[in-house]
């Protein structure tokens, strides 16, 4: 069991990550930005400590910075750290940096992040083993021309998407400016400015599978959850299992689910999602 864990990570989901290490008798070291000084994680964790050196201009950029977080979990006396979601969470180079400095990443492995931390990789791999995917570019896009002229190839309405991340944009009018500030955000939001294009499917149904995998190869799912409600791309409601949806098509996506993470020999929970068309079902 472990001792003591770092939690990288703040708010909600921080929280959520503290009070579970009480539960099992691990104490828990929170960080904060100057910004976050007073929020509430700060206080449910067992020692809170500041990052970012006092700058207040930059209340995101101080957990990226993942130099700092392993330093603090050594000096902390902690034997693990738990990234939330977000942030650093699919960062491989924060989980290789974890184990060098002897500290158990609570996450997937290095490999594994590396590969579905990059959308543009994980599409690729989902391709080769013919699991559908949206249409879209096969690589990360160098500049907002290449992203129009790859729009143009697609059709419009597309979406501009961070290849370390989620959420979309993208119509003609607003491409040019929308590329930037797309990567401008993905860099601050994921630490990788990467983005890449997928064709808009209209009104979608957005199905979620949970499946857990250990590291003898074994991976199961827990059925499908249907999360087409959402407000600005964020979910808003979860319906498990999916209403009406196809059992032929389920029985499809469940075991696609699995055969994605099995090839990437993934360890851990994790999340494969589906975008199905209205004639799909």
């Amino acid at each position: 069991m472990f001792q003591r864990v770092l939690i990288s990570n703040r708010g909600e989901i921080a929280i959520r990550i503290a009070k579970a290490a009480s539960d099992l008798g691990v104490e828990s070291v929170g960080v904060f930005s100057p910004v976050d000084a007073l929020s509430l994680h700060t206080r449910i964790a067992t020692v809170a400590v500041e990052i970012g050196n006092g700058a207040v201009d930059d209340p995101v950029g101080a957990y990226l910075d993942a130099d700092v977080l392993v330093a603090i979990a050594k000096e902390s006396g902690c034997d693990c750290v738990h990234p939330g979601y977000g942030f650093l969470a699919e960062n491989a180079g924060f989980a290789d940096r974890c184990a060098a400095a002897g500290l158990t990443f609570i996450g997937p492995s290095p490999a594994a992040l590396s590969l579905f931390g990059d959308k543009v990789r994980a599409r690729a791999l989902a391709s080769s083993l013919g699991i559908p995917v949206v249409p879209g570019s096969g690589e990360a896009l160098a500049s907002a021309d290449r992203a129009a002229a790859v729009a143009a190839e697609l059709g419009y309405p597309v979406m501009l998407k961070a290849a370390g991340g989620g959420g979309g944009r993208g119509t003609p009018d607003a491409m040019m400016e929308s590329f930037e500030r797309c990567r401008g955000e993905a860099a601050a939001a994921f630490g990788n400015g990467d983005v890449f294009i997928e064709k808009l499917i209209d009104r979608p149904r957005h199905i979620e599978v949970q499946i857990l995998a250990d590291a003898d190869g074994n991976v199961l799912h827990l059925h499908e959850r249907d999360c087409s409600v959402q407000l600005r791309n964020q979910k808003v409601i979860e319906t498990a299992p999916a209403p009406g949806l196809d059992e032929g098509l389920r029985g499809r996506i469940l075991g696609n689910a699995i055969k994605l993470m099995k090839s990437a020999n993934y360890v851990n929970a994790g999340t494969v999602e589906f975008l199905v068309t209205p004639e799909s079902g």
